[in-house]
């Protein structure tokens, strides 16, 4: 009798249409090739709760932002985390799957992140700028992002929005882990044209940055993506920590980056597996 494989439920929304991004790609690629090691099912993110129980663990990869299925996500958190199903990336991540209060965590701890209030009576703590970000703390994929004048910021700080400085950033540069080991590193030398990558060879103080944030969310088995800014100062600047479901943009690696990131993957699942043997 052959040895009984992994079974895993991959979720993913096939149809979503991402600006600038084929997220349905990136998942049919990344299946075709764990198909060796693990028996592998597909759903929708809607329907995850329903089938969860009849796999060993379930893979949240491009799933879409939240917002479009909100009632579904938080019944398939709560029945997991009831049931002790196996979740990857594990539903303890304290970044972008609790929202966007970490930016608040983060830059009251005094990380190198865009500094970020949500109080009126904390604006004057923001560095001065002729323009302000106003994005909602639930939001994702730029979803009720808006950039105001000055002046106009202040009218908008309800309770349920974050409010940042404008930051005329050279360019924006994203770091890719598996587990807590780097994989690759991407960026989109112009700012306009957020998701036209190119592969970036990364310094030594770039990799110490992203490192702290991925130290400081503490995921040990999982997909993580630190999305930066190249400021004006020539420091990075965090703009984003996605630990829930973070594209890999892997059409922007050439064949050996990419076999690699699947091997640290299968790797991962195999020892997030064990782990919770």
């Amino acid at each position: 009798m052959p040895p009984v494989r992994p079974r895993l439920l991959y979720v993913t929304d096939l149809a979503y249409q991402a600006r600038g991004r084929r997220y349905c790609d990136e998942d049919v690629f990344l299946t075709s090739r764990l198909r060796d090691a693990f028996d592998i099912a597909l759903c929708h993110p809607g329907d995850a709760a329903a089938l969860m129980d009849a796999f060993d663990a379930v893979v949240v990869r491009n799933s879409g932002p939240v917002l479009g299925y909100q009632d579904a996500y938080d019944d398939f958190r709560r029945r997991a985390t009831g049931a002790g199903v196996r979740v990857y990336n594990p539903l303890s991540g304290r970044a972008d799957m609790a929202g966007k209060q970490y930016l608040l965590d983060l830059t009251a701890a005094g990380y190198p992140v865009i500094p970020t209030v949500d109080r009126v009576e904390d604006l004057h703590l923001l560095p001065e700028a002729g323009r302000y970000v106003v994005k909602p703390k639930l939001g994702a994929d730029s979803i009720g992002l808006r950039i105001v004048p000055a002046e106009e910021a202040r009218e908008l700080v309800t309770g349920d929005v974050l409010v940042q400085p404008c930051v005329d950033f050279a360019y924006e540069v994203s770091f890719y882990y598996v587990d807590h080991a780097f994989q690759y590193a991407l960026h989109a030398p112009h700012p306009d044209r957020r998701w036209q990558l190119e592969p970036y060879e990364p310094s030594d103080d770039d990799l110490e940055f992203a490192r702290c944030f991925i130290e400081w969310n503490g995921i040990e088995h999982g997909i993580q993506r630190v999305d930066a800014c190249r400021a004006p100062g020539g420091e990075l600047l965090l703009v984003e920590l996605e630990d829930l479901n973070p594209y890999l943009s892997l059409d922007a690696l050439d064949d050996r980056r990419r076999d690699a990131f699947v091997a640290a993957m299968r790797t991962s699942l195999h020892g997030f597996l064990a782990a919770g043997a």
